[in-house]
């Protein structure tokens, strides 16, 4: 099955781009009949009427199915081909129109997630081939109350939050499928339940600030376990429903500072930028990657079996996305770089180090203004105490010849064709190169896990 994988994803793309191309008028400027359906925003248009009277009472409501087809043409612990997705729904309130109180947001969000999960499958990689993987459920995201205050100089937001949605994010690196493009690998394998950060929420307080025109401040303080259990439970599977709003543990604090400068159609302003510095700090215990409570090296046979913990966590972390080159000001097609990079103690955390950098071009083919395509690469690093737990298990026989884990890496080369405003298709081809680190085959334990090529196919579709 995996032979026919690659044909047919290009077979797709091509007609579907070509089957749907961006409409013109006769002098070229983008162009479609009122009421078109290739020009609504959602596939289901006003839906009769119904969207506009719910929006004249402050009421928006939001469904997107994401799909998706990966499998792995090498490496891993085996070959698959998997299907998974996920079917986001969400309404909003503006409390204006619907309450007559001005500034005020409230939002929820629920999630349905369905199919296989191909990382879990047979990669067995640390960065995981799809941002959308996760337990299947249907299940409560995000509940929250937003207030802007000063006449929009700041404001404040209570309630379950997800904190990819705000913090540490790229807005070049949003383009790419795999995981950690978004919500990165440190703090996803450093903070209980991977953090507050899809699919999970916890309880909290963010507050806005707009010094300047140019100037932001994020803060927040959050729950640090969505789901209240043991730093290694698995918090999807104990919380399946998103509902437990645990305040259990310590408190997860956070702050980032983000600067942008240019946009717009003056031809002498700079590029468009956006710099952002952040440091987050955890006050829970933390689990010792390499000694009991005794201080004897968990691999030991002497050893209790019961690690020692360790107080408080902390990160710190940048982001950049520039671009480098526009033909014209008000031209939309531009292209940009990234780059993001995170910094933790090695002394608790299985990553003390991560980067990400890449290209995204915007509009590559003058009649796709609205497609773009991109190549990213990453890199995660093992912390030092993994390493030398590593070497313990072999020294004391736990686990004969297992590896001392060291880095990933990983590539990923993506298109996404805008097909209309209401769907996205998206080609998209990763390679990892030693996979979890360097972890042995689970088949074939006197090997390590080989490299992979990762083909996949996604469509996001606006209802």
């Amino acid at each position: 099955m995996m032979q026919h994988f690659v044909p047919i994803c290009a077979a797709v793309a091509i007609v579907a781009a070509a089957a749907c191309p961006a409409a013109r008028a006769d002098d070229g400027s983008p162009a479609a009949p009122p009421g078109s359906i290739w020009e609504q925003t959602s596939l289901f248009g006003d839906l009769g009427g119904v969207r506009p009277a719910l929006a004249g009472v402050g009421i928006s409501v939001g469904l997107q199915e994401t799909s998706e087809g990966l499998g792995n043409l090498t490496g891993g612990s085996r070959r698959a081909l998997d299907y998974e997705g996920v079917t986001e729904m969400s309404v909003g309130i503006d409390t204006g129109p619907a309450f007559g109180w001005r500034g005020g947001t409230f939002n929820i969000s629920a999630l349905q997630i369905h199919g296989r999960n191909l990382s879990a499958d047979a990669l067995g990689v640390l960065d995981l081939a799809s941002g959308i993987e996760a337990e299947r459920a249907t299940r409560l995201w995000e509940l929250w109350f937003q207030q802007t205050l000063f006449d929009g100089a700041a404001d404040v937001k209570i309630g379950a939050q997800s904190l990819d949605q705000e913090f540490m994010v790229s807005q070049y690196g949003g383009l790419f499928i795999n995981g950690m493009f978004g919500w990165p690998s440190l703090p996803s394998y450093d903070l209980y339940g991977g953090g507050p950060a899809y699919p999970l929420a916890s309880p909290g307080v963010r507050v806005r600030l707009h010094p300047t025109q140019s100037l932001t401040l994020l803060a927040g303080a959050f729950a640090d376990n969505p789901s209240g259990a043991g730093f290694f439970a698995n918090a999807q599977r104990l919380d399946p429903s998103g509902t437990s709003f645990s305040l259990a543990g310590g408190v997860l604090w956070i702050a980032e500072l983000q600067y942008t400068r240019g946009g717009g159609t003056d031809e002498h302003a700079p590029l468009p930028a956006a710099y952002r510095v952040g440091l987050w700090y955890d006050s829970g215990a933390f689990p010792s990657r390499e000694y009991d409570n005794q201080g004897i090296p968990l691999a030991s046979p002497a050893s209790t079996g019961v690690r020692q913990m360790r107080r408080g966590d902390a990160s710190a972390y940048a982001v950049v996305d520039q671009t480098v080159w526009k033909p014209e000001p008000a031209s939309p097609q531009a292209l940009g770089v990234f780059a993001r990079a995170f910094g933790a103690p090695n002394d608790r955390n299985l990553i003390d180090f991560a980067a990400n950098a890449g290209l995204v071009m915007r509009a590559p083919l003058a009649a796709r203004e609205n497609d773009s395509v991109g190549i990213g690469l990453g890199y995660t690093q093992v912390g030092a105490a993994v390493g030398a737990h590593d070497r313990q298990l072999a020294l004391f026989g736990a686990n004969p010849g297992y590896p001392v884990r060291t880095a990933e890496t990983y590539a990923e080369l993506t298109y996404q064709f805008q097909l209309t405003p209401w769907w996205q298709l998206q080609p998209d081809f990763q390679y990892v190169f030693n996979p979890g680190a360097g972890v042995p085959n689970p088949r074939n334990p006197g090997k390590r896990l080989g490299d992979e090529a990762i083909l996949g196919l996604r469509t996001v579709v606006a209802f």
